[in-house]
């Protein structure tokens, strides 16, 4: 199977203005207009965090009908949402069909998504859930030689690490197993067994390396 890598990190939001205004604060840069996604009824803004990765910032769209279906990254649950938050992350692999069917937990099923011009593959969960909490990745496949990074303004601004901390990390070790995942950016550790799932994403900035994160624990380093 063709190795898995990191591709965007996934900040979600009740508005995009909170989104936005929650990196701008955290990180000193202000990400950049996306788009629209009529088939989820959302629409982002995103920000360049070094070759083909991204930080997407995701709300629902106030001017798009209800999509009759549930929205992806968890976005119908309304107390999650009531803050942005670094929510979950995004792995890019070239055969995301193979990656689904390989996986050992449900990634769910594959579906075609656009916005404007720009057409993708994505693995999409018929409930809208977070597996494990949001640190387990949803996997994407973009056609050949196309990526959404590529059109985006240099930020000045790298990922550095993804650090995932769940109760019980062998589960997502597995499963980043058997997606043929391959990137030492991200890192595992264990959280307390009281403790929710979470994520925190450590990025060289102009002004230094800063970190932003999920609620809940997660180990300073």
């Amino acid at each position: 199977m063709a190795h898995a890598r990191i591709d965007h990190i996934v900040v979600t939001a009740p508005s995009l203005d909170a989104g936005a205004g929650y990196v701008r604060e955290a990180l000193g840069v202000a990400p950049r207009p996306g788009g629209e996604h009529a088939r989820m009824g959302t629409h982002n803004r995103l920000l360049r965090l070094g070759a083909r990765v991204y930080l997407e910032v995701i709300a629902v769209n106030p001017a798009a009908p209800p999509p009759g279906r549930p929205r992806w990254f968890g976005m119908d649950d309304a107390d999650a949402m009531r803050a942005p938050r670094l929510a979950t992350w995004v792995a890019r692999t070239e055969d995301v069909r193979a990656a689904v069917a390989a996986a050992s937990l449900p990634l769910g099923t594959v579906e075609q998504m656009s916005r404007g011009a720009l057409e993708w593959l994505i693995s999409v969960r018929g409930d809208g859930s977070l597996l494990l909490g949001g640190v387990a990745p949803t996997a994407i496949q973009w056609p050949e030689g196309v990526h959404p990074a590529d059109g985006l303004e240099d930020s000045g601004c790298t990922l550095v690490a993804l650090e995932a901390f769940h109760p019980q990390p062998e589960e997502l070790r597995d499963l980043l197993g058997s997606i043929g995942f391959a990137d030492d950016a991200l890192r595992i550790s264990p959280a307390p067994a009281s403790a929710a799932p979470c994520l925190a994403a450590s990025i060289a900035t102009p002004a230094g390396v800063r970190r932003i994160g999920s609620a809940g624990f997660f180990r300073r380093p």
